[in-house]
């Protein structure tokens, strides 16, 4: 029995994500009484991979193949589920981003297995196997029962301490078999951002609303967030009417992110916002309206008009910094 770990790698990197995948595992690992086993998939070196053992992973599996070269969720879901039955893995965590959302569906299907998605804490039993998640836009939640013999849980980003151990991890290398001819993805054109935070990696995210009036109140959001080095983002309104680009917007339509530190500045806080960024550790707001549903998911507030508050805020922030 073990407890699988899919670890996504970009470019032969892992990210804050992996680690927290690898951390969550484990302690789940210790609730069963079995080990942790990170798969990770394409071509990733040692110095790089060592580094899941040190967030408790006991083994280390790296399924190499010199083809890998592009993302395939139904060759994906193939050689995971395979590691899966080797392993005789009875829980398989993925994250609950896009790629765990594209895998963990047709896993379901590969190994009949019931699915906890966008879990945010540690089962709260193991007999029977119950879990925590968030419902309803983050308004409530809820206490998941999963009663097949494999289960597998989707965990919520951000939502697990990461947990440095001394373990010292066994790194097996395996090779797969890749048959380019089943693989139904193409990709024609790779564009990278460069010079610019992306909003999915960010601690911090510095968010203005259509309470900024209008574009041209812009550069104060911008500077805040280059001093705190933070991503830029929006509401979908502010988006919609062309003043941010619509990578930046944050919402039930738009990107689901969960940073540390969130600033909602001049958002009244609509369900659907809410629903994309309720999984902040911590929420600082900034209204004129003293009664705006943000204030209800914050943990900080400012009542007043952003185009004062902000510049003392940034002033502040320059001081703190010595500059």
């Amino acid at each position: 029995m073990s407890v699988l770990i899919f670890v996504e790698n970009w470019d032969g990197k892992f990210k804050k994500l992996s680690f927290e995948l690898v951390s969550y595992g484990a302690r789940l690992a210790e609730m069963l009484n079995t080990e942790s086993v990170a798969l990770s998939v394409g071509n990733v070196e040692n110095i790089e991979l060592e580094k899941l053992g040190k967030y408790g992973a006991a083994r280390i599996i790296s399924a190499v193949n010199s083809n890998i070269n592009v993302f395939d969720s139904q060759a994906y879901t193939a050689i995971i589920a395979d590691f899966a039955k080797k392993e005789n893995a009875n829980v398989v965590v993925l994250s609950n981003n896009n790629t765990g959302k594209a895998l963990a569906p047709r896993l379901s299907v590969h190994l009949k297995a019931g699915i906890g998605s966008g879990v945010s804490k540690l089962p709260l039993s193991t007999n029977p196997f119950t879990v925590y998640k968030k419902v309803y836009s983050g308004n409530a939640f809820s206490n998941l029962i999963i009663k097949t013999e494999i289960k597998i849980l989707t965990l919520a980003q951000n939502s697990f301490e990461l947990t440095e151990t001394s373990n010292n991890a066994v790194i097996t290398t395996a090779d797969i078999e890749w048959n380019s001819s089943t693989v139904k993805t193409t990709v024609k054109e790779v564009q990278k951002q460069s010079g610019k935070i992306l909003l999915t990696d960010a601690d911090i995210v510095v968010s203005g609303g259509r309470g900024m009036k209008t574009p041209d109140n812009w550069g104060p959001i911008v500077e805040l967030a280059e001093l705190l080095g933070a991503a830029t983002a929006c509401s979908r309104p502010v988006s919609d009417e062309g003043w941010r680009p619509h990578d930046e917007h944050t919402g039930q339509t738009g990107k689901i992110i969960a940073p540390n530190l969130y600033f909602a500045i001049g958002i009244s806080g609509a369900t659907q916002h809410l629903a994309g960024v309720s999984s902040s550790k911590f929420i600082v707001a900034i209204n004129t309206d003293k009664d705006a549903p943000i204030f209800s998911a914050a943990q900080y507030g400012i009542v007043g008009d952003a185009s004062k508050v902000l510049p003392k805020l940034v002033e502040a922030v320059k001081e703190l910094k010595g500059k």
